[in-house]
C-alpha cells in the first residue's frame, strides 16, 4: 500500500516489546502501571495497549475522558491547577484525583472526597539535564516542598504522588532517590494506600537492570505496606513508530540541505523546544545532508546526517522513535499538511487510522 507522506508510522510489533517488559514489571515488582496520556494518546493502539497495562494517567479533564473512554481500566487524574469546571469533570471519569497544592486540595476536597485521593510531593529532586523539564527548578510550582503541610491534610489523602525523573535510564540514581524518598516520607507512607512514583523511568531501555527494579519496587512497597504505581509515557512506546517523509528539494549553502515535505514545528515539536535531533536509524554514510523541514522557521531543522546514497527528489527520509511527544504535540503551523496516523498491525498489514485535510485545518481555526 502506497500511503502519502508525511505520516506517523505506528509498529504494534516494536510496541509489544515495551508492554511485554511492562507485564514483567507488573508481574514481579507487584507495582501498577498507568500509561502518561501527556506522552501519548493515540487511541487506536489502546486496544493492545490495556491487555499489559492497569488504565492511564491525565494532566486536564479532557486526558481523564479519553482514557475513561478509550482505555478503561483504572483512570488517574492530575492537574497543575483545576478550575471547579474541571473537577466536575474528573469526578464523573477518574478513580484518582491528585491535586499539586493543598490550596487545591482544600477547595475541591468537597467535590472529590468520594474518590480516592492524592497530592504531588515535591521532595526537591530531579534526574532532568533540561531546565525547562527540572520539577525542582528555582521557583517550581510542581507539588508540595514543606513537609509541614501534610499535618492537616494527611487525613483527607489516600496517596501521594512524586515525579522527579526525566529519561532516567540510571537505575542507581533511581535506586537511591527512591531510598531518600522512604527517609524523607516514610512516617507519612505509612499512613497511606498507594504511592505513584511518575514517569520518566526509563526501564525499557536495552540493557536496563529489570530484576533489580523489580525488587526494589517490591521491597518499597513491602516496607511501608503501600501500592506502587508506575506513570510511563516514554517507556511504554519508546522506538515504536516513525515519522516518514519525502524529499521536496535539495539546496546547498555550504552544506547540502534536503528540505522534507514534514516540519519540526509542526510535527516533532518537542524535539525543537529542547534543541535535539531528530532520531535516525541507519544513517551511516559518506553524503552528507542536512534535513530540513519546509515551515518558514529558519531553524526547522531535523538534523545533520549521513546516507549511504546520495538524496534526489522523491527520496524518502525516516526519522526515528517518532511516537512519545510528538503525535500530541501536532499542530497547523503554516498550515502545513498534517501527518497522517498509520498502523502497522501484528501481523504486518498497514491501515491509515486517521487522515487529515483542509476541512481540519479550517475548523481548528475560527
Amino acid at each position: 500500500m502506497i500511503i502519502k507522506t508525511p505520516y506517523y508510522l505506528i509498529d504494534e510489533r516494536k510496541l509489544l516489546r515495551n508492554l511485554k517488559m511492562i507485564q514483567y514489571v507488573r508481574k514481579n515488582s507487584g507495582a501498577k502501571v498507568v500509561l502518561a496520556l501527556k506522552c501519548f494518546s493515540t487511541w487506536s493502539v489502546f486496544d493492545l495497549m490495556k491487555k499489559y497495562m492497569d488504565g492511564t494517567t491525565s494532566s486536564s479533564a479532557y486526558e481523564a475522558r479519553l482514557g475513561f473512554e478509550k482505555f478503561g481500566k483504572e483512570v488517574h487524574a492530575y492537574c497543575v491547577a483545576y478550575s471547579p469546571s474541571d473537577v466536575k469533570e474528573v469526578v464523573r471519569f477518574s478513580d484518582k484525583i491528585i491535586f499539586n497544592s493543598v490550596s487545591q486540595l482544600e477547595n475541591f476536597y468537597p467535590y472529590a472526597k468520594k474518590k480516592s485521593i492524592g497530592i504531588r510531593v515535591n521532595p526537591g529532586l530531579s534526574y532532568s539535564s533540561f531546565d525547562l523539564a527540572d520539577p525542582s527548578r528555582k521557583f517550581s510550582r510542581l507539588g508540595v516542598i514543606e513537609k509541614s503541610a501534610f499535618a492537616k491534610i494527611l487525613s483527607k489523602l489516600n496517596g501521594f504522588m512524586f515525579h522527579f525523573n526525566c529519561e532516567n535510564d540510571d537505575f542507581k540514581n533511581f535506586s537511591d532517590s527512591l531510598d531518600k524518598i522512604g527517609r524523607m516520607y516514610g512516617d507519612c507512607l505509612k499512613q497511606l494506600q498507594w504511592v505513584s512514583l511518575g514517569g520518566g523511568i526509563y526501564f525499557t531501555k536495552k540493557n536496563y537492570p529489570l530484576d533489580s527494579f523489580c525488587k526494589k519496587l517490591k521491597n518499597f512497597s513491602k516496607r511501608f505496606n503501600i501500592q506502587v504505581y508506575l506513570e510511563p509515557g516514554e517507556s511504554a512506546i519508546t522506538q515504536s513508530a516513525e515519522l516518514v517523509t519525502t524529499v521536496l528539494d535539495i539546496v546547498h549553502n555550504r552544506i547540502d540541505v534536503a528540505i522534507v515535505d514534514a516540519s519540526v514545528e509542526a510535527h516533532m515539536l518537542d524535539l525543537l523546544i529542547y534543541r535535539l535531533s531528530a532520531k535516525m536509524e541507519k544513517s551511516r554514510g559518506k553524503y552528507k545532508y542536512m534535513v530540513a523541514g519546509r515551515s518558514c522557521l529558519a531553524g526547522d531543522v531535523f538534523g545533520t546526517y549521513r546516507f549511504k546514497a546520495r538524496l534526489k527528489v522523491g527520496s524518502i527520509i525516516k526519522f526515528s522513535d517518532a511516537a512519545g511527544y510528538s503525535i500530541v504535540k501536532k499542530n497547523w503551523f503554516n498550515g502545513l499538511d498534517m501527518p497522517a496516523i498509520v498502523l502497522k498491525k501484528i501481523d504486518g498489514s498497514q491501515r491509515i487510522v486517521r487522515h487529515f485535510n483542509y476541512k481540519d485545518f479550517v475548523e481548528s481555526q475560527s
